[in-house]
């Protein structure tokens, strides 16, 4: 089979394989899409895996096409998408069903072979069926909108409070469309450039800024008649965005830090008076997994696709066939090149499986 093989940051090579056999409890999957996460371009570019060499590649869905022994849920032909941490299932955490904070797991594209690839070996464990009207992008794209339905968890929305969404990446751009059926009485999108406004707009954002030409606080304050947003996330994970979400968060208000970040956060005077006299909450969100595995984010996001409130297809940029895997990587690390959700398709556009 062709795969994407990384030896090591920066050396991706396409390359055929032996396809993979399903052990016990195991089912052979092939791959119709696998989406690029945030995570996966440092991962790529910079930083190398827990593993080398390896296949990347963790958001994605595909068919069954062959089950092992003791496979019993799940049948050849079933349509699946595949949340990719594997629990270890017997630390405290696992024990206490927060499985995003597992101390000894195993996850696809970084611990183990992942899904850029024609086929995938899948425990039973880790499959969920896709419901009849969710298509194979949109099942793709489940465990990104099940991470921004755990940061709306974390930050407890309510219906009529203000939400303000920094990041119009693929998360923060399912956490708009969330928001919305939520019933936040304002949605606020914050992003550098029209392009990615723009596409926050269609997601549903009443409001969107753009922070290279506008002051989002200026703005949110505006809007808001002086109270500021409820609630504040941030998906970006860097820190001047970070800090300016403290700075558009009103009295009360839950700031989420979602984003991957490898910097620190120095706040300064303002932004620590804001968070004390404001009485505002700092929170963190980590993953998606909770009891039972892998967690109501993950049914919550399937149901919300087969009902047709939200959906990915504003925010895929690109389709592409493995080949160009190398090719698109070394652009991303160039920089100047516009993109949201890269999604490959290793067997072609067979929607149908």
């Amino acid at each position: 089979m062709k795969a994407v093989m990384m030896y090591k940051p920066k050396n991706l090579k396409v390359e055929e394989v032996p396809e993979p056999k399903p052990g016990r409890n195991e089912v052979l999957v092939k791959v119709i899409a696998c989406g690029v996460c945030g995570s996966d371009i440092p991962r790529i570019n910079k930083f190398g895996a827990h593993v080398s060499p390896i296949i990347p590649g963790h958001e994605f869905s595909g068919k069954i096409v062959e089950a092992g022994a003791d496979v019993t849920k799940f049948k050849v032909g079933d349509r699946v998408t595949v949340p990719p941490l594997i629990p270890c299932y017997k630390c405290e955490w696992c024990e206490r069903g927060i499985y995003s904070l597992c101390a000894s797991y195993d996850y696809f594209g970084s611990r183990r072979h992942g899904a850029m690839a024609q086929y995938v070996t899948v425990p039973e464990e880790n499959l969920l069926k896709l419901p009849d009207k969710v298509g194979y992008l949109d099942a793709a794209t489940t465990d990104p909108c099940a991470n921004a339905l755990h940061g709306l968890a974390q930050s407890r929305l309510q219906s009529g409070e203000v939400f303000v969404a920094y990041g119009a990446g693929p998360i923060g751009l399912f956490a708009i469309q969330v928001g919305r059926v939520r019933g936040a009485s304002a949605v606020i999108a914050v992003d550098i450039g029209e392009r990615k406004t723009e596409i926050a707009k269609k997601c549903g954002a009443d409001i969107v800024i753009d922070a290279a030409k506008d002051d989002p606080a200026e703005i949110i304050k505006k809007a808001t008649g002086g109270k500021m947003a409820d609630v504040v996330i941030d998906f970006t994970g860097a820190p001047p965005a970070q800090k300016k979400a403290i700075d558009c968060a009103g009295k009360m208000a839950r700031v989420v830090l979602l984003g991957i970040s490898h910097s620190g956060l120095p706040l300064d005077e303002h932004q620590v008076d804001n968070i004390m006299r404001g009485q505002i909450s700092l929170i963190g969100s980590w993953n998606s997994f909770t009891k039972p595995f892998p967690g109501n984010d993950w049914y919550e996001g399937l149901r919300l696709f087969d009902e047709g409130k939200i959906s990915s297809e504003h925010m895929i940029s690109h389709k592409l066939p493995l080949d160009e895997a190398p090719d698109i990587f070394n652009k991303i690390d160039a920089g100047g090149m516009f993109f949201n959700k890269v999604m490959f398709l290793p067997n072609g556009e067979n929607f149908d499986g």
